[in-house]
């Protein structure tokens, strides 16, 4: 490594790249980088302007060594034309991982998710929403955390202590989809530790036929905030909580039926319920197609008082797989409150591989909302579609 270092000058990027992957058995680089806009069929609610623009760069070294060992970093920057807090960096994945038996240590930085159904995911608590990347919740911050596995025939668990929390990320004063009052950065705590305080996480998963079953705990610091008026500041406020969690998922010939369930103790108890089927129709009129039929129930016993969506709706959707050379595919979905009628939003995604590196993918958003005291009634203006060109190396 000594002659690499003092004759790095007369060396190649590609021969010094070559020959470090040579002293540590293995180095890989990849990642992405996105160009994208967002259009809004009308200015908001404030005054804020239609078009969106971004640059997206995620790129993802992985280190791998010859004693079960391996290293990941994924660092994560956005830059927006619009919004100076959609401007921002994380790391994502920073995480080393040893595995020796049935046993796995990952320490760093990193993503967990649990879940199996598409509307929601309820049961999805160990990483922090980055709310300003999209709408469904499904963009993490990266977690500090300790996290081990033990892979037995009686099944798996995963217990993770997680040391610092990360803060929700929201929109700014001059961006979209936000409240219209901006929830500031100042937040508050119910722990005197704040962003310190140490949680857990635990889960027991194992499949059963054709059932995979997932019960899991949480305690620590709320993942999801409830918002305070502090005279003309409106304030995350991050409680305690402990939630025990129940996901299930099992395929009955093209049926493939979804459970996941929560109760929750935190400043307020609650339950939360997700429920549905996906039923595919596997090369319908003699195509090579399959497509997916999608219905969800989305229950919270605090109804109308609960601060997220889904309290009492019904999501319908469709998936089109194509299964052609590009992996084209295209989801369309509705999510209808069922206590107002005038009240639901849509979704489209779709994407496709243009080259082995380059792929388009486009996202809309719908949201229709006549009804003044429903939680996302400050989104019914900002209605938009997101074209993106994604080059991957």
């Amino acid at each position: 490594m000594k002659a690499i270092l003092i004759n790095a000058g007369r060396l190649s990027a590609s021969s010094i790249l070559t020959a470090t992957a040579l002293q540590c058995n293995a180095v890989e680089l990849s990642g992405q980088v996105n160009l994208e806009h967002r259009q809004f069929f009308s200015k908001g609610l404030q005054g804020q302007e239609r078009s969106q623009s971004s640059l997206v760069v995620e790129p993802e070294v992985y280190w791998e060594s010859g004693d079960n060992a391996s290293f990941t970093f994924v660092p994560f920057y956005r830059i927006d034309s619009m919004d100076k807090e959609r401007t921002h960096g994380d790391i994502r994945e920073a995480l080393y991982l040893n595995y020796w038996d049935d046993y796995e240590l990952r320490a760093g930085i990193g993503k967990v998710f649990w879940g199996v159904t598409e509307s929601a995911h309820l049961v999805d608590v160990v990483n922090q929403t980055d709310a300003i990347e999209s709408l469904d919740g499904e963009d993490k911050l990266g977690q500090p955390m300790v996290h081990i596995t033990a892979i037995k025939e009686w099944g798996t668990i995963d217990a993770m202590v997680l040391p610092y929390f990360r803060e929700r990320t929201f929109a700014g004063e001059d961006g979209r989809l936000r409240p219209t009052i901006p929830v500031s950065s100042d937040a508050i705590y119910e722990s005197s530790r704040e962003e310190k305080h140490i949680d857990f996480a635990f889960r027991y998963s194992q499949m059963i036929g054709d059932w995979d079953l997932g019960l899991s705990y949480f305690q620590g610091t709320n993942r999801d905030p409830y918002y305070q008026l502090h005279g003309t500041d409106l304030k995350p406020f991050y409680a305690q909580s402990k939630q025990v969690g129940l996901d299930v998922q099992g395929i009955v010939g093209d049926w493939l039926w979804k459970w996941e369930s929560i109760y929750r103790d935190s400043l307020d108890h609650h339950t939360g319920i997700v429920t549905g089927f996906e039923y595919t129709f596997v090369g319908p009129f003699e195509t090579s197609w399959d497509i997916g039929l999608i219905a969800e129930y989305l229950y919270d016993s605090r109804g109308n008082n609960a601060q997220t969506i889904g309290q009492n709706d019904v999501f319908v959707g469709t998936r089109f797989a194509f299964n052609n050379a590009d992996s084209t595919e295209v989801l369309f979905g509705v999510t209808q409150d069922l206590d107002n009628s005038d009240v639901y939003n849509a979704k489209l995604e779709a994407s496709s591989r243009i080259t082995n590196h380059l792929s388009w993918k486009v996202n809309g958003w719908l949201f229709e909302n006549d009804t003044p005291d429903d939680l996302l009634y400050f989104g019914r203006k900002d209605d938009f579609i997101e074209a993106s060109l994604e080059y991957y190396f």
